[in-house]
C-alpha cells in the first residue's frame, strides 16, 4: 500500500499539493471536509483516486510524458493520421532575421518556418521496401536547435491504383502540419510526363510553384512566389547532392543538402534525408549539437512564404532524383528524363 501510495503522490494536482502544505487547516472542496495538518494515510488513499480518476476519466492507463528521442519514425503504424505532441517546440531565429508575416497566410506558417535549419527526414517504407507495394510517403521536420521532437510532419494523400500504376510520377497532395498535427500548408503535385510541378497552397490560396526544367544530366529547377520568380537551382547532376536556390544577380538565398545516411540506407532503402538552410539563426536558442551547424551566409533572407515554396521543392527532390522504385536491388537515381 506504501509503495502504492509514493507512486500516487507523484499524480497529485498542483492545486492538492498548495493545499497539503498549508500548515493549519486544508479544505478538500471534492470531499467536504477539513482535516489538519496532521493528514491520516485514508485521506492520502483517497485524494490519490480522485486525482487518478479525474486525469484518467476512462480509466487508461496513466503514461508519462518524457522527452522525445529523434526517431523517423514518428508516425503511428499502419494508422492514416500522424503522432500528436505535447507542444510545438519555439521558433529558432529571431525576429530581426526574416521579414515579419506580412499576410494571414504567412502568419499561420510562422511556427514551423521561423528557423535556420530544418531537416526533413522520409519514413522507411517497408512494403515498397520488400513487396515493392508504393506506400504514401511521410515525413518528420525536426529543427536542429530543437532535436529532441519534431517541428513539424508531413504525410502524402494519393490513390492506392495510381501510386502502383504511374510510381513516381502520380499526383499526390502533402499535407504540412505542426508537431500538435494543424495542418500549415500543403503542396500539391498533379500528374507529369516530361516535367514535374509542385504547388505551394496555404487555405487553398495559391501561393508559389517549382518548376522542373528538362535537361539530360543537369537539375533545373525555377521558384516562383506568384507570377514572379525568385530563385533558379543549377545543380549540375550526377553525384552532385546540394541544390543550392540563387536570385537573379547570383546570390544564394538557401540551400537544400540531400544527406548521406550511410551504405545500408541508401542502398536499401529510400529513407532520404534533407537539410533545408535558410541562413543566420538566433545564438541564444542553440543547444547541444546545434553549436556545432555553420550557418549559411545569405545575399537575403527569404520570406516566410518563400520558405514554404523551398519546402516544396525537397518534397519534389525526394520524388523525381531519390526514390526507388520499390523491390528488392540497388536505388535508382533517376539523372534526367
Amino acid at each position: 500500500m506504501m509503495n502504492r501510495l509514493k507512486d500516487g503522490l507523484r499524480y497529485i494536482s498542483k492545486s492538492n499539493i498548495k493545499n497539503l502544505l498549508d500548515f493549519h487547516v486544508v479544505h478538500d472542496h471534492r470531499f467536504g471536509t477539513q482535516v489538519d495538518h496532521q493528514l491520516s494515510r485514508d485521506f492520502f488513499v483517497k485524494l490519490w483516486v480522485s486525482d487518478t480518476r479525474m486525469r484518467n476519466p476512462r480509466g487508461k492507463k496513466l503514461i508519462k510524458s518524457r522527452v522525445i528521442d529523434l526517431d523517423p519514425r514518428w508516425f503511428s503504424a499502419g494508422s492514416s493520421k500522424p503522432k500528436r505532441f505535447l507542444k510545438q517546440p519555439p521558433i529558432s531565429q529571431s525576429v530581426s532575421e526574416f521579414s515579419q508575416p506580412e499576410s494571414p497566410e504567412e502568419a499561420k506558417v510562422a511556427a514551423l518556418l521561423a528557423r535556420s535549419n530544418l531537416l526533413i527526414t522520409r519514413d522507411i517504407e517497408w512494403a515498397n521496401l520488400v513487396l515493392g507495394f508504393e506506400q504514401e510517403n511521410r515525413y518528420a521536420i525536426v529543427d536542429a536547435c530543437y532535436p529532441q521532437s519534431p517541428v513539424g510532419l508531413i504525410r502524402e494523400q494519393s490513390n492506392v491504383i495510381t501510386r502502383q500504376l504511374l510510381r513516381l510520377r502520380r499526383p499526390f497532395v502533402a499535407h504540412i502540419t505542426d508537431a500538435m498535427g494543424n495542418e500549415l500548408f500543403r503542396v500539391r503535385r498533379p500528374f507529369w510526363w516530361i516535367t514535374s510541378s509542385i504547388y505551394a497552397e496555404i487555405d487553398g490560396k495559391e501561393i508559389g510553384v517549382v518548376h522542373r526544367r528538362w535537361h539530360l544530366w543537369r537539375r533545373l529547377y525555377d521558384l516562383y512566389l506568384g507570377n514572379k520568380q525568385f530563385a533558379v537551382v543549377e545543380n549540375p547532376g550526377l553525384w552532385n547532392w546540394t541544390f543550392t536556390l540563387k536570385d537573379i544577380d547570383g546570390e544564394v538565398l538557401a540551400q537544400v543538402d540531400r544527406d548521406w545516411r550511410g551504405f545500408g540506407f541508401e542502398i536499401l532503402t529510400d529513407a532520404g534525408q534533407y537539410v533545408i538552410r535558410f541562413g543566420g539563426s538566433d545564438s541564444n536558442s542553440k543547444i547541444g549539437l546545434a553549436n556545432a551547424i555553420q550557418d549559411l551566409d545569405v545575399g537575403r533572407p527569404l520570406t516566410l512564404a518563400e520558405r514554404a515554396v523551398a519546402v516544396a521543392l525537397a518534397i519534389s527532390l525526394d520524388n523525381d532524383y531519390f526514390s526507388r522504385h520499390g523491390g528488392w536491388g540497388l536505388p535508382f537515381f533517376d539523372v534526367g528524363e
